[in-house]
């Protein structure tokens, strides 16, 4: 597939070289050219550096790489309001949370990735990646086996297919637990494991085992 990055961090760095290792074609798009130009080359050949239109412009998918008060310049940077977005999978990886506290800032009942749907008319958002830091991903192969599960959520099953296989070629598993009429419950679960992990508890002992085939009171 042919991807476009937004955003030059630590996610962006992470899941750019898992991708280009799985064989896909990445372009990076940054409001600053030169750091774009430095990932691209750090990250080896069949990387790109582009100007952020360039990187959403026929792509199969495209990755909103940057913090959640970001999102607006970069999306207004490449022109998402014009449609340029229309029908491509946009994953939406942000955290929109107090730091160190992980409480939600967005307006109650609403969601940053309905947020963003509206700024980007047409795209197909997809809400992943946004549980786990970005170490989890940094220098995963293509293809290697599943280690963790990524919670996904998105209205179009042809868009959520897509990151699925995305998911899957940096080493994770895929599940979709609704459309967007649900993202804001995915997103206040990662208020609760920043939360947890800024006080110093481990979020996955918070968050009971159960059975393949749970009974539930």
């Amino acid at each position: 597939m042919r991807i476009g990055i937004l955003g030059t961090g630590t996610l962006a760095a992470a899941l750019g070289e898992g991708w280009s290792r799985a064989g896909h074609e990445v372009a990076i798009g940054g409001r600053s050219q030169v750091k774009a130009e430095k990932l691209a080359e750090r990250l080896g050949p069949g990387v790109l550096a582009v100007a952020p239109r360039e990187a959403v412009i026929g792509r199969d998918a495209v990755l909103l790489a940057v913090s959640w008060d970001g999102v607006e310049d970069m999306l207004g940077l490449v022109g998402a309001s014009d449609g340029v977005l229309e029908g491509t999978p946009l994953i939406d990886p942000t955290n929109s949370v107090a730091h160190g506290v992980g409480v939600l800032l967005t307006e109650h009942g609403e969601s940053m990735a309905r947020r963003i749907a509206g700024l980007a008319p047409g795209a197909h958002v997809v809400k992943a990646f946004h549980l786990f830091p970005a170490d989890q991903w940094a220098g995963a192969a293509g293809g290697g086996p599943s280690s963790v599960t990524v919670a996904m959520c998105g209205d179009d099953s042809s868009a959520l297919n897509v990151v699925g296989e995305l998911v899957r070629d940096v080493g994770g598993t895929p599940a979709i637990l609704g459309d967007l009429d649900r993202v804001r419950q995915l997103e206040e679960v990662a208020g609760f494991v920043i939360g947890l992990a800024f006080a110093g508890f481990d979020p996955g002992s918070a968050v009971p085992r159960v059975p393949s085939s749970p009974v539930m009171d």
